[in-house]
């Protein structure tokens, strides 16, 4: 018999009606009954199942839903933050004219001195004298 197992009094009452009729061919009088132990049916456990693994995967789906509106609004943010950083160096820039670019400049050139400077395989010649050149 499948009946709602959320209404236990309802329940009980459409078995005893059953069961008093069904007895009452055999000539047995029945005046109460109890149940006492109720289990579901494979079709009922597979079903509670499979709506927990449903409710488990919209729960992951909204995780990810959300994750990627926090990923989208850390993008927009640090965009933002790029159009101010880049509004900066401009203004600095026509304030400053060209010296922050020499200034670049002359930091990068000197860091690549420093790593050429460390460098076993690179050699040095003096301006205009290429004597190892002039080998033949």
């Amino acid at each position: 018999m499948l009946v709602n197992l959320s209404r236990r009094e309802m329940v009980s009452h459409s078995v005893q009606e059953a069961l008093v009729e069904r007895a009452q061919s055999f000539g047995i009088v029945l005046d109460d009954i109890s149940l006492t132990h109720l289990t579901f049916g494979r079709e009922f456990t597979e079903a509670v199942e499979l709506k927990q693994v449903a409710q488990q995967e919209a729960e992951r789906a909204r995780f990810l839903v959300e994750r990627a509106e926090q990923q989208k609004k850390a993008a927009i943010i640090s965009a933002e933050g790029d159009a101010i950083g880049a509004e900066l160096l401009s203004a600095a820039f026509k304030k400053a004219g060209n010296s922050l670019i020499e200034l670049r400049k002359i930091e990068a050139s000197e860091e690549i001195s420093q790593n050429m400077a460390g460098n076993k395989n690179v050699v040095y010649l003096p301006d205009g004298q290429g004597v190892l050149m002039n080998l033949h």
